[in-house]
């Protein structure tokens, strides 16, 4: 079995591993970032996470926690054999010999590559998945008016192909979601090869257990959203802005936009339910990879 065929499919069973795990939690992060500002006098949709999953479920059940879930499920051994294949790649082209262990900041490049290649299947999973996410959040708000409600993943793909400039319009948000995605994955990749290389006593990290793979996965996952959180929020409302009526003229707009009625605050909205979701999925996503990838040979 190749070392792409053997990439494709550990990514794979990391990738469904880090879906199942996580979307609960991705979803009430977009929710919370994507929820309008309060007019003065006013209080927020959501005072916090846990008012947002209280009000998820008891107004679309659990399932509602699930919302978009379609989308990045579908996808998710596209993506993965995109991230992890480019990774693996970029590693075998990096070794001085066959088998050579790479240092930390070989890792770093290596996750950038990774980052900058899956960005352009991210892009449009991540806005469908967006779209739907955030209906309830911005039902009822001024943001809402003319607002489309979708069905489903296919619907907001139907719909965004034939309304908002075609395969284009898919592609929305894809400068921040390059701006995530790369520094992101570098500092992912670095950070989990530096732990293994620290637990492991030196560059033979071969001989971890599971728990110490967990560590290292559930700590490298939390880096990726400490470096990048804003432009995931910029990506965020870009994605779910009305296309007729937009709020927002482009990503530095937006930044400056959300910098200046919400402050700092407002870059970091939902960064809580973003954290918590990142060491419990990237943990199962690299253990599930570490040992599929390891049974292969």
């Amino acid at each position: 079995m190749g070392d792409v065929a053997k990439d494709l499919t550990a990514g794979t069973v990391g990738g469904a591993a880090q879906l199942i795990c996580g979307h609960p939690f991705d979803t009430i992060k977009v929710k919370l970032q994507s929820q309008p500002a309060p007019l003065p006098g006013q209080l927020p949709k959501y005072s916090g996470a846990i008012d947002a999953v209280k009000q998820t479920i008891a107004a679309e059940g659990s399932r509602g926690l699930y919302k978009g879930m379609g989308a990045p499920l579908a996808t998710v051994a596209a993506f993965n054999a995109v991230l992890f294949t480019v990774r693996g790649q970029m590693e075998a082209f990096l070794r001085s010999e066959p088998g050579a262990p790479l240092s930390v900041n070989q890792q770093i490049v290596c996750g950038a590559g990774a980052g900058f290649a899956v960005s352009f299947l991210a892009c449009p999973t991540e806005l469908i998945k967006c779209r739907l996410q955030a209906q309830s959040a911005l039902a009822g708000s001024g943001a809402s008016t003319g607002a489309v409600k979708y069905g489903g993943p296919m619907d907001v793909a139907k719909h965004v192909l034939r309304s908002e400039g075609g395969a284009r319009g898919l592609f929305k948000g894809l400068v921040p979601t390059l701006a995530r995605e790369v520094p992101g994955n570098a500092a992912m990749f670095g950070v989990y090869e530096a732990l293994k290389q620290y637990l492991a006593g030196g560059t033979d990290t071969s001989g971890l257990g599971r728990g110490s793979l967990v560590v290292a996965g559930g700590l490298a996952g939390g880096s990726f959203w400490a470096a990048v959180y804003p432009t995931d929020v910029v990506k965020s409302v870009i994605q779910v802005d009305n296309y007729k009526n937009p709020k927002f003229s482009g990503s530095l707009d937006a930044f400056r936009k959300i910098l200046a009625s919400e402050g700092v605050k407002g870059l970091y909205k939902g960064f809580g339910p973003a954290m918590a979701r990142s060491v419990p999925a990237n943990a199962a996503c690299f253990l599930a990879y570490e040992m599929t990838r390891s049974s292969l040979g």
